[in-house]
């Protein structure tokens, strides 16, 4: 303001200084006319030059992404490439496009009206209609007293907001996690990941103390599934007394782990830690980012296991099918409770963002329309225990396999020894190699780990549908 020189001056500039200019600008100044061509205009090579240019892949080295195909479109569960190849869907790619890759008009509709209306509205600003709906039918659906919700973005969020409000709650820092467990690639949920990922987040997240799962690789609790299941949580147990109770925030498993291989809870298991938490006054938290939504024939995972009701569970990738991303964070009414007039110490920009809470609506609405659990259970799973059951017995290099609902997976092993056929997260071996070439050849696509051979369709697969991809999975097999 005239007169006052000094008022609003943030600072006065010390004499400028000479800083050496980069040699190398590879700006344009102004965007290439390209990117105004109609998306179906770039070729095949413009296309794979500028991912080769420009793009990264996650958790891997992007150096595959000379030979990804390059996918143009998708209908029901099938993906299509430039090319014209068909791929059925075999994991609904990272076991998350559970409705297919044709978005029904009811769920457009609702994206679209919310966009027509209101596209977005910070969630501590205001109040979203759909907001309000979807956590009524959350409520509605989830068992027991689990009645407050949050809706962030991503599995991740869920699982590092859920150990939040778990050390909120309680006062108490320490989580317990399972070895073979994967929990989101952000700080806190990689470091209580139990698989080789966590070890690219170092040692910087604090309190996440690591347990066995009733499956261990290289030694058995017992020789039934109560001997198991008896001797895991015997073991869990001494683990808590050593730790101190007093020192725990929660115990926060897969109810099936999913990455680690569909690994099916011993009998009694799951009841068992209910049963340990509810003793030693420590939470429950179900992460069920994969299995939310229907994917083992029930609306969750933890409803298999009688009397289990987790203080705090997750999910995500099934409740919009992944059309859009959004994930949801469900508490009990006494957690409820206690942060209706303490701050829950947890946000983001876009959690609860409306278009995508309306995809989330439309879709699980369109999921209970279709009586999708009814379809899981008694087309789905028949046949992925009998087609599962008979690669095991036709090929020695299956050794075995498990499968819930619409979730399943087998192992694979070198048959003159016994063993793995590699280590999870290892470089694929020739033989690896050259599988994941034939499954891609016989038009399968997916999230492949060997050992491990995840088979996870889409949940709206038909009978037929389902054995051609089994059929196709034979004949990659053959190759090994």
């Amino acid at each position: 303001m005239e007169g006052y020189p000094n008022v609003n001056a943030r600072f006065k500039p010390e004499p400028p200084q000479m800083r050496a200019v980069p040699k190398e600008d590879n700006r344009l100044g102004t965007p290439s006319p390209q990117h105004w061509k109609t998306p179906g205009s770039w070729s095949d090579e413009e296309i794979r030059r500028a991912a080769m240019d420009h793009m990264m892949l996650t958790w891997s080295p992007s150096a595959p992404i000379e030979t990804l195909p390059i996918i143009e479109r998708g209908e029901g569960v099938y993906l299509y490439d430039k090319a014209g190849k068909q791929y059925l869907d075999w994991t609904s790619e990272a076991v998350c496009v559970n409705l297919g890759h044709t978005v029904p008009e009811s769920v457009k509709q609702a994206m679209n009206e919310q966009l027509e209306t209101t596209p977005f509205v910070y969630g501590g600003m205001g109040i979203v209609p759909v907001r309000a709906r979807i956590s009524a039918l959350m409520a509605e659906l989830a068992p027991g007293d689990l009645n407050g919700f949050l809706f962030p973005s991503t599995g991740g969020e869920a699982n590092d907001c859920a150990i939040r409000l778990a050390r909120l709650y309680t006062g108490k820092h320490k989580i317990f996690n399972q070895y073979r467990s994967y929990h989101g690639g952000t700080l806190g949920p990689l470091t209580a990941t139990g698989d080789f990922r966590r070890h690219f987040a170092g040692s910087h997240a604090s309190g996440f103390v690591k347990m066995f799962n009733p499956e261990p690789f290289f030694f058995s609790w017992g020789d039934t599934d109560e001997n198991a299941c008896e001797m895991s949580l015997s073991c869990l147990e001494e683990q808590i007394v050593a730790e101190d109770p007093s020192t725990i925030a929660a115990i926060m498993l897969e109810s099936v782990p999913g990455s680690a291989g569909v690994l099916i809870p011993a009998v009694g298991y799951m009841e068992g830690v209910r049963a340990l938490c509810n003793k030693y006054d420590i939470l429950m938290i179900c992460d069920e980012v994969m299995t939310g939504f229907g994917r083992t024939g029930q609306m969750f995972a933890f409803q298999h296991f009688e009397g289990v009701i987790p203080d705090i569970f997750t999910s995500a990738k099934g409740l919009t099918g992944s059309w859009q991303s959004l994930s949801v964070v469900g508490v009990r009414q006494q957690i409820k409770d206690f942060f209706w007039t303490h701050p829950t110490g947890w946000g983001s920009t876009f959690q609860a963002h409306p278009v995508a809470l309306a995809c989330g609506y439309a879709s699980v609405k369109h999921m209970l329309d279709m009586d999708i659990l009814s379809h899981i259970q008694n087309t789905i799973q028949p046949i992925m225990i009998e087609e599962l059951n008979r690669l095991v017995e036709k090929y020695p290099h299956v050794k075995q396999a498990r499968c819930l609902g619409a979730f399943g997976c087998m192992d694979l092993m070198n048959p003159s020894t016994g063993d793995r056929v590699m280590k999870v997260g290892d470089p694929m071996t020739p033989e690896m190699v050259a599988f994941k070439k034939a499954f891609n050849a016989e038009g399968l696509i997916g999230f492949l780990r060997p050992p491990q051979v995840h088979c996870a369709p889409p949940i709206i697969i038909s009978e037929n549908e389902l054995r051609d991809g089994f059929a196709r999975l034979d004949r990659a097999l053959s190759v090994i």
